[in-house]
């Protein structure tokens, strides 16, 4: 029985990581697509794009390949198997929603503001659901996650500080700066801050629940069994 819990339980967790990236790409793509100017890695990514070619997904894959290993210099521990997931599928899942033909950047600011905050908010909410999975975080958030621990810093600090660093050199690079930019990078460490607790508490709860239910189906057989 406890073989068979833990395997619904691993299950549930790969459900909850796929569904985070997947969210959390959504959200990429959606501030990308606002046109009012991108966060600070896709200005990198962008940045990457136009002075070399390839796509954004590739570039995304790259720079998530260079970060990794300097998490794993940091922190001195061999990535977690969802680390290198991570770093694949956002990048393949980025170019197929760029791929959606209703994806379209709206006519009015008013509507691209719309469109790049309630991004933030998706990207927020996909980076903590793919988190609380705790099946590695990627790339990125890892390197958040190591410098928190290294410096004892809050999320929102460090988070805010990657962030300014890199949108200066994807703005060095070329890549596409504007005040939508300036809204991201002040709001993802607070989202973070915020989204990351909240998502680890609804999976917790959900992974509980799961394991409570199996176990009282597989009493529930066993006395009928029995009976």
């Amino acid at each position: 029985m406890e073989k068979k819990n833990n395997i619904i339980q691993s299950i549930a967790k790969w459900v909850v990581y796929f569904t985070g990236l997947l969210i959390m790409s959504l959200g990429v793509v959606l501030t990308i697509k606002a046109d009012l100017g991108v966060s600070s890695w896709e200005v990198l990514h962008i940045g990457l794009y136009y002075q070399l070619g390839l796509t954004i997904g590739t570039w995304t894959i790259i720079t998530g390949a260079i970060v990794l290993l300097v998490s794993t210099l940091l922190t001195k521990k061999r990535p977690m198997l969802g680390a290198f997931l991570n770093m694949l599928f956002i990048g393949i899942f980025i170019d197929l929603y760029l791929m959606i033909p209703f994806l379209q950047t709206p006519e009015s600011i008013i509507g691209q503001l719309i469109m790049l905050l309630i991004g933030i908010v998706v990207l927020g909410y996909g980076m903590g659901l793919y988190i609380s999975a705790k099946c590695g975080a990627g790339p990125r958030d890892g390197l958040m996650m190591a410098l928190v621990e290294k410096t004892g810093k809050s999320i929102s600090v460090i988070r805010g500080s990657i962030e300014v660093i890199i949108l200066v050199i994807g703005w060095i690079l070329g890549g596409p700066v504007f005040i939508g930019t300036i809204i991201t990078t002040v709001m993802i460490g607070y989202i973070a801050g915020m989204t990351i607790p909240f998502c680890q508490k609804t999976t917790d709860r959900l992974l509980t629940k799961l394991s409570s239910h199996y176990g009282n189906y597989e009493e529930m057989n066993l006395l009928d069994r029995k009976i």
